[in-house]
C-alpha cells in the first residue's frame, strides 16, 4: 500500500512532541506537511516535510488523506468537522471535543463519510498504565476494590500569555487532564453506574479549574481520577489496594519528558530501543502472602512495561488501510466528554449522578 499523506496541524506542544515525531516513525505513514502560521520551528525540526500557512491549504491537498488536530482546545471541533466534510481521516488531541453533542456530529459526520475518527487517547500506551493493566488482569493483589489515578503538577501562579490559562471551558484541568485518567478507567472497567465530582479552583488566582477529583463507581470498587496544580509533593501516580495487597507507583511516563529535552524517536523497525523506565521508577507491588497473617509482607518491584506512542499511530495507519479495527474509537472519546459533563455538574450540585449514555 501507498504511504498515507498526514499533516498536522499545528506545532505546539502536541504538535511538536505527541503527533509530528510519532507520525514521521511509523512506517506506512508519511509527514507530508505541518501547518505552522508562523515561526520556522517545523522546517527545522522536519526539512522534509512541507510547511503550510493555512489549515485551507491542507484541506485541498490531494496528497494528504489524514489531518492531525493539534490545535488550541476550542477549535477542535471546527477544525475537525473541516477536515471530514473535506474527505480526510482525522486524528484529534484530547479533548476530542468540549461537549458531548459535538462529539456526536463528528461521530455521525465520519460514519456518512467512510471516514476514520481517531482520538488521540495515546496514555493508553503509557508504559506505567500497561503496567497497571496487566497487574489488575492478573489479580495481583486480590479482588481490586479502589483505584487511584493522580496526574498532578506544582504550578501555584497562572503562566502569563497561553491559551491554556484563559478562561474558555475547554480549557482548565478537567479537560485537559481528565480526558486521559478517565479514558484510563474505562478501559479498565467499562462503563461506572455513577459518578460523583468536585471540580475547582484552588489557586489564590485563576481563570481555569486547576483541580478536580472524580469518583467512579462500580461493584464494589470505586475508581478515582485526580488532578491538582498544588501537589509541590506529588502522590502516586497509581495506586491500588486490593484483598491481597496493594501496588504503588510514582513518576509520569518518560516519553513526554524525553521528547520535551530533545530525544529523538527511532522509526518502527529501528533497533534502538524507546522508552524503558529505569528501574528506579519501577512500582512496588505489597502483598500479604498468607492473609491470616497480615503483618507479614512481601514487597518485590514491578518492571514497568515498555510505552510506545508509536503503536497509536501504527494503529491508526492499519484502520486507514482496513486491515486492523481501531483501537481508540469516537465512541470512547463520546463516553469520556459526556463523564466530564457529569463530573461538572456533580461538582455543582454536590451531588453523585448515575451514569447513562
Amino acid at each position: 500500500m501507498s504511504d498515507i499523506g498526514v499533516a498536522v496541524i499545528g506545532f505546539g506542544l502536541a504538535g511538536r512532541v505527541f503527533h509530528a515525531p510519532f507520525v514521521h516513525a511509523v512506517p506506512g505513514l508519511k509527514l507530508e506537511a505541518i501547518v505552522q502560521r508562523h515561526g520556522d520551528e517545523a522546517a527545522k525540526a522536519y526539512p522534509s516535510a512541507r510547511i503550510l500557512r493555512s489549515v485551507e491549504e491542507a484541506l485541498t491537498d490531494p496528497a494528504i488523506q489524514l489531518i492531525v488536530v493539534g490545535t488550541p482546545n476550542e477549535t477542535h471541533f471546527p477544525l475537525a468537522k473541516q477536515a471530514l466534510q473535506a474527505g480526510k481521516h482525522v486524528v484529534i488531541d484530547k479533548p476530542f471535543a468540549t461537549t458531548s453533542a459535538q462529539a456526536r456530529e463528528l461521530i455521525d459526520l465520519a460514519k456518512a463519510n467512510n471516514l476514520v475518527l481517531a482520538p488521540y487517547h495515546n496514555r493508553r500506551w503509557d508504559g506505567d498504565f500497561l503496567t497497571v493493566r496487566k497487574l489488575i488482569d492478573r489479580k495481583a493483589v486480590g479482588r481490586l476494590v479502589t483505584f487511584e489515578s493522580h496526574f498532578d503538577r506544582f504550578r501555584p501562579l497562572p503562566r502569563e500569555a497561553t491559551w491554556k490559562e484563559s478562561g474558555n471551558p475547554a480549557n482548565g484541568m478537567l479537560f485537559d487532564l481528565g480526558p486521559h485518567l478517565v479514558d484510563q478507567a474505562l478501559v479498565l472497567f467499562g462503563s461506572p453506574q455513577a459518578i460523583t465530582a468536585s471540580v475547582r479552583k484552588d489557586r489564590d488566582a485563576t481563570d481555569i479549574e486547576d483541580a478536580f477529583d472524580i469518583t467512579l463507581h462500580y461493584p464494589r470498587l470505586l475508581a478515582h481520577c485526580r488532578a491538582t496544580m498544588l501537589a509541590c509533593d506529588n502522590a502516586p501516580r497509581f495506586l491500588l489496594h486490593g484483598t491481597h495487597g496493594s501496588f504503588k507507583k510514582y513518576g509520569l511516563d518518560p516519553q513526554e519528558p524525553a521528547l520535551v529535552a530533545g530525544a529523538k524517536v527511532p522509526r518502527i523497525g529501528d533497533p534502538k530501543q524507546w522508552l524503558a523506565e529505569p528501574e528506579s521508577e519501577w512500582g512496588t507491588l505489597t502483598v500479604a502472602p498468607n492473609p491470616a497473617d497480615p503483618g507479614t509482607l512481601t514487597r518485590t518491584p514491578i518492571k514497568t512495561e515498555l510505552g510506545d506512542y508509536r503503536n497509536y499511530y501504527a494503529n491508526v495507519r492499519d484502520a486507514i488501510n482496513g486491515t486492523a479495527p481501531l483501537e481508540v474509537k469516537p465512541e470512547d472519546a463520546y463516553r469520556v466528554i459526556r463523564l466530564l459533563e457529569m463530573a461538572r455538574e456533580s461538582s455543582t450540585e454536590g451531588c453523585t449522578l448515575p451514569v447513562t449514555f
